[in-house]
């Protein structure tokens, strides 16, 4: 346990601060050894389940299966990235956390903008403690460049572009930012944290400090995941965002519709239903994808995607895979499902794809995971089934043999979609609580 007294500083300097934000294109050049998967091209929704159906089977290893060899994939890229900092510094070491996204999300998850910002992590970090933030869009999402969905966006290239990232921020390269940083630390949620753990093994010394959050090393439960999402193509799902249907077409097309709602109302109620009814239908099933974008957005255009694109089916499959009934917001459902973000056949095959141990890294680590976190818990992370266990994460202790220290934390009524969830908040405190207790905080 750490005092109170420790952290006043930080939480009383937190009360007068405010961030400033830089979003900033950066070039990238990346190396990486990527699989080569026999894969066919997906031409349509039933080949996306076929996949799923393969990827999911207990017949035997898929990825292993499919895997011819390997192969080094070399480029440049664009990575879209958001630098925050206090307004106001305080002390001549500051420390800079990269925040990396998991599958269906972007930079954004960090800095959610819902509710006038009420769920963001970056106000926290940045506003309360005092520290600088790097959320970065992964190869292949959000801004960040398009690659190929088999054989580039898979983990090792992406980790490539985080690791060269972190060496920017260490060398004091990134562009607009004319500084250092002797201390990073990286946190990441769920794809995003097994992309900092392949960090920490393969570069054991670029990160000061690791945060995986939305985490274990139990993969058991993945197939049930892939199976809940009933994968589709991303371009098919939302074509107003993925596909090629131009939006100024399909506004033109609907724009005779706005005066029939009257109308419409009046030939529901011979029915007994309500036009409130059809709403919630259309928002609740993938008829609220299809039509996804039709209202103006600051969302990244990521129009005409590839069929190695996909995401899930509709706001039940993201309740399923995220959020815990009675615990968010249900407004807060039809929004990430309308702003989600696709993920490929290259990072299903490989989010697995790790080595078992960073027996190098010599940093602190603290795994953060909601209790009921379906995807890597089943639905609950303290059923271990061993009393000297105390959660499904804490077997992860075993994988930082020479960690400094190893912190185990169970986010309650939480599921895997932490950042999305009524007590937030709670979870940022305690990240920001542990980087500093670990010496890690700005000075």
């Amino acid at each position: 346990m750490h005092s109170s007294r420790l952290l006043a500083p930080f939480v009383l300097a937190g009360s007068v601060l405010a961030k400033q934000c830089l979003n900033i294109t950066v070039p990238v050049s990346i190396s990486a050894r990527n699989g080569v998967f026999n894969i066919p091209t997906l031409e349509g929704n039933a080949d996306a389940t076929t996949f799923a159906q393969n990827l999911t089977s207990i017949r035997g290893n898929f990825t292993q299966e499919a895997l011819l060899g390997y192969e080094t994939v070399a480029g440049e890229f664009d990575i879209s990235v958001k630098f925050c900092r206090p307004d106001a510094e305080n002390g001549t070491n500051p420390t800079v956390q990269v925040l990396t996204h998991g599958l269906g999300f972007d930079k954004t998850y960090w800095d959610l903008p819902f509710d006038d910002y009420n769920y963001s992590y970056i106000d926290v970090a940045v506003d309360h403690y005092g520290f600088c933030t790097l959320s970065i869009d992964r190869l292949g999402e959000g801004n960040s460049s398009k690659a190929d969905p088999l054989s580039v966006l898979q983990a090792p290239a992406e980790m490539s572009a985080l690791y060269e990232l972190t060496m920017m921020l260490r060398n004091g390269t990134l562009p607009n930012v004319p500084r250092a940083f002797s201390k990073i630390v990286h946190v990441g949620h769920s794809f995003g944290s097994a992309l900092s753990y392949l960090l920490a093994v393969m570069h054991p010394t670029a990160s000061d400090g690791l945060v995986l959050t939305g985490f274990s090393q139990n993969g058991s439960f993945l197939p049930t995941t892939v199976a809940s999402w009933d994968n589709k193509l991303a371009r098919l799902n939302q074509p107003l965002r993925f596909g090629n249907i131009s939006y100024s077409a399909v506004s033109e097309a609907l724009l005779p519709l706005s005066n029939l709602t009257g109308q419409i109302s009046s030939s529901l109620a011979k029915y007994n239903i309500t036009l409130g009814e059809v709403l919630q239908y259309s928002q609740t099933t993938d008829l609220g994808d299809l039509i996804a974008g039709l209202q103006p957005t600051q969302l990244p255009k990521m129009a005409d995607l590839p069929s190695g694109y996909l995401t899930w089916t509709d706001a039940g499959s993201n309740q399923f895979a995220f959020l815990l009934p009675g615990f968010f917001d249900p407004s807060i459902l039809q929004f990430a499902e309308s702003s989600k973000f696709p993920y490929t056949l290259g990072e299903l095959l490989t989010i697995g794809s790790g080595p078992l141990m960073a027996p190098l890294f010599k940093g602190p680590v603290q795994i953060l995971t909601g209790r009921q976190d379906a995807i890597y818990c089943g639905g609950d992370c303290l059923a271990t089934g061993d009393p000297a266990l105390a959660s499904i994460p804490a077997k992860s202790k075993m994988a930082f043999p020479l960690a400094r220290t190893f912190e185990a934390y169970i986010q309650p009524d939480t599921a895997h979609g932490i950042n999305l969830h009524y007590n937030s908040t709670g979870a940022y405190n305690v990240i920001q609580r542990f980087l500093t207790r670990e010496g890690l905080g700005p000075s």
